[in-house]
Parts: structure tokens; sequence; C-alpha cells
């Protein structure tokens, strides 16, 4: 190490609170005359680092029909060439200006995501633009984007997750063939791709792709008023070609099953279990099924499910349940998981049921709810501090017409709570005889 010399001092970053009021007062939100929301959040950071997220909503449930297969190439075909510059050229053009750019498309809408610094914040946000605006769809990527796919696809397709999730997804949300929110098998998967053309993939871009419901955030070290003109310059006359209604999640109140699905030779096993439910965020007992969730497994290690199967009986690698409610439609799930040794299997399954009636029964306690309470808070403002996941929620607020007033008012509510809130709550809505179990080894 004797000729070893360091890099230039990185510039240092402000000491950021990440509270919702001091986010709130540091946040100027703007709409550009396409119909393309922002909202920016300059703050200093270590290195002059900078994030943006770009998501461009398109489409509704009758015109997106029967067009997944072409809306899940056409993202990933944006990145491959422009009129301008091939793959390679735009990945060296990123390595020059030391930057990451991603875009990625789905069945209802396309993301980019950027890091660099403050420097180079102007010149990758257009050639975003152009990648955005200008797409070459070249044929040779097309083939080789569908060969990717495929072995993807191939390579997933007998593993335990991808066996029981898919058909986890189908069970709970019956949507018809074609739907966008129709859940594909794998060998449906493979079909589309495979009967996929390079001009139905294009035409679909040019069918829906525009920024007239899109949303950019902006969070990090960069000039607010320099950023401001520039997406407005790059996306400002960025007119969506058709008009977007958002497709809505439907409840399905479905009756549950307990299957298995055999993956020969394969090491590992994993469990699913969940129902879905009827409420959204606005509902009075959200926060405390929040919390109820984050005590029973949504808090990793600490949670009740890894408490007994992992740490006590050594049943599961990695177990852990989610609670996702729409903040739209009264459409919600409960989601419990674990790996685990197929020998294992009934041992696992018991335990789980175990301890969901054991919470139903008994209840949690105060102690637990205070510590509970405590971790999950402090894990929203880590969040907040975290760029990336700050200009997601930003971008995210932007569509629901939200501010962080409403993350201060949630975390005011979940402050508030008190044990027997949470287990009425959670007996409320949480009904054992409406669990499915899938499980896949």
């Amino acid at each position: 190490l004797k000729n070893y010399k360091a890099d230039a001092a990185a510039a240092a970053g402000e000491a950021f609170d990440p509270s919702p009021a001091n986010i709130e007062n540091r946040t100027a939100r703007s709409a550009a005359p396409s119909g393309l929301t922002m909202a920016l959040l300059p703050k200093k950071t270590r290195g002059a680092t900078v994030v943006a997220q770009l998501a461009l909503r398109y489409g509704d449930e009758k015109s997106l029909m029967n067009r997944t297969g072409a809306a899940v190439l056409a993202g990933p075909m944006l990145m491959r060439g422009t009129t301008k510059r091939t793959r390679q050229q735009i990945q060296d053009e990123l390595d020059r200006l030391k930057a990451r750019m991603n875009v990625f498309g789905g069945a209802t809408q396309a993301n980019a995501m950027i890091e660099t610094t403050r420097e180079n914040l102007a010149p990758v946000m257009r050639l975003l633009g152009e990648v955005l605006r200008d797409p070459a769809f070249p044929p040779d990527e097309f083939e080789q984007l569908r060969q990717e796919q495929l072995a993807g696809i191939e390579q997933g397709r007998s593993q335990p997750p991808q066996v029981a999730m898919t058909a986890f997804n189908r069970h709970l949300g019956p949507y018809p063939k074609g739907d966008v929110r129709y859940t594909r098998t794998p060998e449906e998967q493979i079909a589309d791709i495979n009967s996929t053309t390079l001009q139905q993939v294009a035409q679909f871009y040019r069918d829906f792709y525009g920024a007239s419901n899109g949303q950019l955030t902006v969070v990090g070290d960069f000039d607010q008023k320099e950023i401001a003109q520039l997406a407005t310059e790059l996306f400002g006359n960025w007119k969506s070609p058709r008009p977007f209604v958002r497709v809505p999640s439907v409840y399905s109140d479905v009756a549950p099953m307990n299957q298995s699905f055999p993956t020969p030779d394969k090491p590992n096993a994993f469990f699913v279990a969940g129902f879905n439910l009827k409420l959204r965020d606005d509902h009075p007992d959200y926060p405390a099924l929040l919390i109820g969730n984050y005590m029973l497994g949504g808090g990793f290690l600490n949670s009740r499910l890894a408490t007994r199967l992992r740490q006590k009986e050594g049943l599961s690698y990695g177990v852990g349940s989610g609670l996702n409610v729409s903040s739209l439609d009264e459409y919600g799930r409960f989601t419990a998981t674990a790996i685990y040794a197929p020998q294992n299997v009934e041992k696992l399954e018991a335990a789980f049921k175990e301890e969901i009636d054991r919470m139903l029964k008994d209840g949690f306690t105060t102690e637990e709810v205070a510590a509970a309470k405590t971790g999950y808070l402090q894990s929203r403002q880590v969040s907040r501090a975290q760029d990336n996941e700050l200009a997601g929620r930003l971008n995210n607020f932007l569509f629901l017409d939200r501010t962080l007033q409403w993350d201060a008012e949630l975390e005011k509510k979940i402050q508030a709570l008190s044990a027997d809130q949470i287990n009425v709550a959670m007996r409320r809505h949480l009904d054992p005889k409406r669990i499915t179990i899938l499980k896949a080894g």
C-alpha cells in the first residue's frame, strides 16, 4: 500500500431530519404542461449523490386486455437502443457519467430509476429522455431479450417459491385470462413471449407511452430550478396517446384451500398462507393491523412466527408475514411465507396454525405492543432517511395526491394504540378458517 493515494475527500452530507414535517417543508411540488407531476427535495448528501424515480401510468382495463405479453417486453426494450445509440453506447455513457439508470415496464405502468451525482444529473436525465422518447427497437436486441426472458422462466418454473406463489396468486386473484391482473403460469408466459412480435411491442409503446399520467421525484444534491426546467423540457410536451383510467384491485371472497405441489429433487420447500381482506388503508383498524402483523411475522427475528419456527424449533430458514392494503380500493391481503426442509412440512404447518390460534386466543401483551411500536416507528424513520426509499414514497404519494402529513397522522394513531385495540382488530379480520395454505417441495 506504500504508493496508495486516497481519492479527493467526498462532499459531506447534512444531518437531515427524516420527520414527515421536515420532509414536507423541504419538498417542492409542481406540474409540467403534459400533466407530469413532480416532487423535488434538494438536500446535501455525502458524495453529492442524487436519486430520481419516474413512473409513467397508462391504459385502462379494456384497452390493456390481451396485451400483457407486449407490455412486459416493451419496457426492457427501451434500454436496448435508441435511434442515436446502441445498447452498449448507452451503457458506456452511463459509465462515463458514473451513473446507474434502469428502465422497466409492465402491464399498467413503466418506471425509471437514476442514481448519480449532482454534476451528472442533468446529462443522465437527458439520456433518460432519449431512451424513453426515441427508442429504436432493434430486432437483434429483441431476439436476445426474448431468449433471456425464456431462460429466466425456465430456470424458475420448477422452483418451490415460484410454483407455490403462482398457485397462491391465481387462487386469491381469480381474474379472467387476458386481464392485466391475471396471474399467468410459466407455460402461459412462455407462450406469450414466443407469440409476441417486435411489431406488437413497438405498437404497444406507440399506443400507451407518454408523460400525461406520470410522476417524477428527485431527492438528493441538485439544483431545484435547473432540474424542474429540464424535466419540463424533456417531458413537458410528451402527451400520452390514450386516456388513462386506473385498473382497480377487486376483492374476492375465495374459498380456502390446502394443497401440496411436488417439486422433485429440490432440497428446500416453500410454504405460503394467506387470505384477502376487504379494507383500504384509511380503515380505522388499519394501524392496529399493521402492528399486529409486525408482532406476528413482519418484525423478522423478533416476531412470534420467527421465534417459534426459526429460533425455538429450527423448522424454517426464513419465515415472515406481510400485510398489503390498497390506498384506493377496498382490497388487501395477508400473506405468510416460510422456507423449510421438506421432511419438516407437517411440523411447520402445525406450528404455524398453533401460533395463529394462540395469538387470537391470548392476544398480544402490553409489553409486546410497546416494543413493537418503538421498533416499527423507528423502521419507518430509517426508511425515510434512505433517499431511494423516500423518493419512491414521495412518487407514490404524488399519484395518491397525499403528502407526508398522512404518514405523520398514521404514526400518531400507531403511537396511541393499546394492546386491547390491536387484539380486537386482529380477531375481527384474521379468521383461521379463511386461510389458504399452499406448499411446494
